[in-house]
């Protein structure tokens, strides 16, 4: 075998250009398959934070939703003229200023202060009650006993 062209100048050329078009097809392939890794990567990612992205919508079109309900709610409860659980408030509220000044009997007293504070409160309701006089009552200005009127005495 004759190596003696191995060594001729073009010959090492034509070597050395092989070889360099072979590191550089290794390098181009090698790229190749990790622009592939990296797309592969990107999609992958694309896609769960599609999905977060689209649970999240969901959910804050769930919550949105239940924002208005709730805030229809509120404003139907506050658009209540004078609720049934605020007069039975008030009504139990004045019946127990009541027994305060009329502790002898309890069960007989109580459903008597029951029955002034639900006719006071229909009153009130229908016009027929100063509002010095309903103040003086819910504010409690002065002593217990001016804002009731006098207890009655049993003889």
């Amino acid at each position: 075998m004759d190596y003696h062209l191995l060594f001729q100048p073009f010959a090492l050329g034509l070597e050395l250009g092989l070889f360099l078009a072979a590191l550089a097809l290794w390098r181009v392939v090698r790229l190749k398959l990790e622009f592939g890794r990296f797309k592969q990567h990107l999609s992958d990612r694309l896609e769960l934070e599609s999905g977060s992205a689209n649970k999240i919508k969901r959910e804050m079109e769930a919550l949105r939703r239940e924002n208005e309900q709730l805030r229809i709610r509120v404003a139907g409860f506050n658009g209540m003229p004078e609720g049934r659980l605020q007069q039975d408030l008030e009504v139990f509220a004045r019946a127990e200023k009541r027994m305060l000044v009329n502790v002898p009997g309890f069960a007989p007293a109580w459903e008597n202060a029951k029955a002034v504070a639900q006719a006071e409160l229909a009153e009130e309701d229908a016009g027929r009650s100063l509002p010095k006089r309903v103040f003086s009552r819910l504010f409690g200005s002065g002593s217990p006993k001016e804002a009731l009127p006098a207890p009655p005495t049993d003889t």
